[in-house]
């Protein structure tokens, strides 16, 4: 009998446990917050303290000089590897002309007139002719499209 209280008590707890977010309307975000790392920074700040981490443990006497020199030469060549995408992904960003904006918004006119599809209200992201849903936000669009 204690033990069927006592795994009552647990499956109640998790249960409450997974359900307290959903409840407290607590979500997660879909936009990048600014101060949030990309793939390509989060992958350079790791290979660069893994390498920090293997002069300390090398200066701590924890490694011996072969372990060292191999461990270095490897997160070396990680990190340089990382620096190298994170450089990349930070030109492709700023890629972005002149040309692409001009496409950008004509495609907005467009729906917003309902020649390219329906625009959303909420959003405004272009959607296909006779979407139901903006396949950005999920908002519906049954309205403009039956009217």
């Amino acid at each position: 009998m204690a033990l069927f209280l006592g795994t009552a008590m647990v499956a109640a707890a998790v249960v409450i446990f997974i359900i307290q977010p959903v409840a407290k309307g607590i979500h997660a975000s879909l936009e990048r917050a600014e101060d949030e790392l990309t793939e390509t920074e989060a992958r350079k700040r790791v290979a660069l303290l893994a390498l920090r981490d293997v002069e300390y443990d090398f200066l701590a006497g924890k490694l011996d000089e072969n372990d060292y020199r191999s461990l270095k030469g490897e997160l070396t060549a990680e990190a340089l590897a990382a620096l190298e995408a994170d450089e990349k992904a930070r030109e492709q960003v700023g890629s972005v002309g002149p040309e692409d904006v001009e496409a950008e918004i004509a495609a907005i006119r467009m729906g917003l007139h309902g020649e390219a599809g329906a625009g959303c209200p909420d959003c405004g992201f272009v959607n296909e002719s006779g979407s139901r849903f903006c396949s950005a936000c999920g908002h519906a669009l049954q309205a403009q499209v039956s009217g």
